[in-house]
C-alpha cells in the first residue's frame, strides 16, 4: 500500500511538477504484485525531493558570500602585516589576531538581534521572527558587499600613504598607518555573519525534510568549503588576466599590487550575486509547519513569493 503523506512536513507548492510523474501508476505498475521503488514512488518521497531541490538555487546564490568571508583569513591578514601594529614600545599586535573582533561582534550583535531587533521588527512587519529567514540571509549578503567596499577603500588609503613615504618599492616596509584602519571591515564581517550564517543554518535545518536534516547541515557546511574553492578560482583568474597587462593585481609586493582593484571585483560580483539571490528568494516557497502545541511557540508557514 502507498504511504500516506505527512502533511506536517509537506510543502504546498506547484514547483517541480514533472516529479509528480513518479507517483503515477501505469499498466505495468498495476499488473505488478510488488512495487518497484525505481518506477513508483510515494507522495512523501516525491515531496521530500521537491523540498531538497528548491534549496539548491539558494545554496548556489550564497557561495559568493563565503568567497568574501574567506578573504578574512588571507588578504585581510596580509594587509594588516604591512601596517603599524605597535602597542607600546615592546609589543607588536599579530595581524591575524584582528579576527577576534569578528567573534566579539557576533557575540554582541546576536543578543541585540534577538532581544531588540526581533521584537521591533515583529511589531512593524507582523512576522513571528521579525523578518523571514531569507530576508535575514539577504541582509547578510548585502553587508558582505559593504565589507569588501570598506576593505578596498582602506587598501587604497594604505597604498597612498606608502606612496607619500616613498615605500612603494619596499615590500618589507611597515607602512606608517595604524592597523586599526582595518577594524571596520572586520566588524562588518562579523555583522554579516550574524545575519547570513545564522540564517543559512536555520534555513537548511527547518526547510529540509525531517529525515534529511543531517543533509541540511552538510549542505550549509559545504557552502564554506565550495566558497573557499571558488575564491581560489577567482584569485587565479584575476592573476592570469592582470598578468597579461604586465601589472599583477595580487603580486608579492602588496604596495605595487592592486589589491583594492581585486576587492572592487569581489564587490561587483557580490552585487550581481545579490540580485540573483533576490530573484531566487522571491519565488521560494517555505515548507508549511504546523503550529506547535501548548508549550511551544507558534511557527507558521510563509506564503509563496515572500522573501
Amino acid at each position: 500500500m502507498e504511504a500516506q503523506p505527512n502533511h506536517k512536513t509537506l510543502a504546498r507548492t506547484k514547483q517541480f511538477r514533472f516529479l509528480d510523474k513518479a507517483m503515477i501508476i501505469d499498466s505495468l505498475d498495476a499488473s505488478s504484485k510488488t512495487r518497484n521503488p525505481w518506477r513508483l514512488c510515494s507522495i512523501n518521497q516525491v515531496e521530500e525531493v521537491k523540498l531538497v531541490l528548491r534549496l539548491i538555487p539558494i545554496w548556489l546564490s550564497c557561495l559568493m558570500f563565503n568567497v568574501v568571508q574567506s578573504q578574512l583569513h588571507t588578504y585581510y591578514t596580509k594587509q594588516g602585516s604591512k601596517m603599524n601594529r605597535s602597542m607600546g614600545p615592546h609589543f607588536q599586535l599579530p595581524p591575524a589576531s584582528l579576527k577576534v573582533f569578528v567573534g566579539i561582534t557576533i557575540l554582541i550583535t546576536v543578543p541585540i538581534y534577538d532581544r531588540i531587533f526581533v521584537p521591533m521588527a515583529r511589531k512593524l512587519f507582523g512576522h513571528p521572527a521579525g523578518i523571514t529567514v531569507l530576508q535575514r540571509i539577504g541582509v547578510g549578503l548585502f553587508l558582505s558587499i559593504l565589507n569588501v567596499v570598506a576593505a578596498a577603500l582602506v587598501e587604497a588609503k594604505r597604498v597612498s600613504v606608502a606612496k607619500q613615504h616613498d615605500l612603494l618599492d619596499n615590500p618589507k616596509a611597515i607602512i606608517p598607518i595604524r592597523v586599526w584602519w582595518l577594524l571596520p571591515q572586520y566588524l562588518i564581517c562579523g555583522l554579516s555573519d550574524t545575519f547570513a550564517v545564522v540564517g543559512l543554518q536555520e534555513l537548511f535545518y527547518d526547510q529540509m525534510p525531517e529525515g534529511l536534516r543531517s543533509l541540511g547541515a552538510a549542505a550549509y557546511i559545504s557552502i564554506l568549503g565550495v566558497g573557499s574553492f571558488l575564491s581560489s578560482a577567482i584569485i587565479s583568474l584575476v592573476q592570469a588576466i592582470s598578468s597579461k597587462s604586465g601589472n599583477e593585481w595580487l603580486g608579492d609586493n602588496l604596495n605595487r599590487a592592486h589589491l583594492d582593484y581585486f576587492y572592487w571585483v569581489l564587490a561587483g560580483l557580490s552585487a550581481l550575486n545579490l540580485c540573483v539571490y533576490l530573484w531566487t528568494a522571491k519565488g521560494f516557497v517555505y515548507k508549511k509547519v504546523e503550529a506547535q502545541k501548548p508549550t511551544g511557540a507558534k511557527k507558521a508557514g510563509t506564503r509563496a513569493g515572500e522573501v
